[in-house]
């Protein structure tokens, strides 16, 4: 079921939290579901639990992944020509962005055009800590470290 959630949701990066609610929903029906849950029981411990990322961060760990991949060569060509380093623009190579391992982030004027991956992939993965950034890792460990990341972010009221 999870895996339904998960197909094709980078494309509802930059949505409304009024609009990814009712994929909030299913998630939070399924942890109710998988932990037998009664309906008035709170779900977000058992997401805690589950160590389920919300939707909103669900989204940013699939266009943080395919950001990664595309930096080590794993994605296909026409996804890493959507992204450029900080570092290899000639004038930007001596801020300190470019050492951060951060990404060229494209201007647009529409808010729609926010939401291409061009834009929007480049400008979660800024929002990464340095260390993930910078440190070149396996796709394994950058997942699990990626995965703790967003964890943390999507619940970093309740911690």
């Amino acid at each position: 079921m999870l895996s339904r959630l998960d197909y094709c949701n980078a494309i509802l990066v930059g949505l409304p939290q009024t609009t990814l609610s009712s994929l909030q929903r299913v998630l939070h029906a399924a942890a109710r579901m998988v932990l037998n849950l009664r309906p008035c029981d709170h779900v977000t411990p058992a997401l805690l639990e589950l160590h389920w990322l919300p939707i909103a961060e669900r989204i940013d760990f699939k266009l943080c992944l395919l950001v990664h991949k595309a930096l080590v060569g794993h994605a296909p060509q026409y996804i890493a020509d959507l992204i450029r380093p900080v570092a290899d623009l000639p004038s930007r190579a001596s801020l300190r962005t470019a050492h951060s391992g951060d990404l060229y982030v494209p201007r647009t004027c529409r808010r729609f055009g926010d939401r291409a991956f061009a834009v929007a992939a480049p400008r979660v993965w800024n929002s990464l800590p340095t260390d993930i950034k910078v440190h070149q890792s396996t796709t394994t460990s950058f997942k699990r470290r990626l995965r703790t990341v967003l964890f943390n972010r999507g619940f970093a009221e309740y911690r």
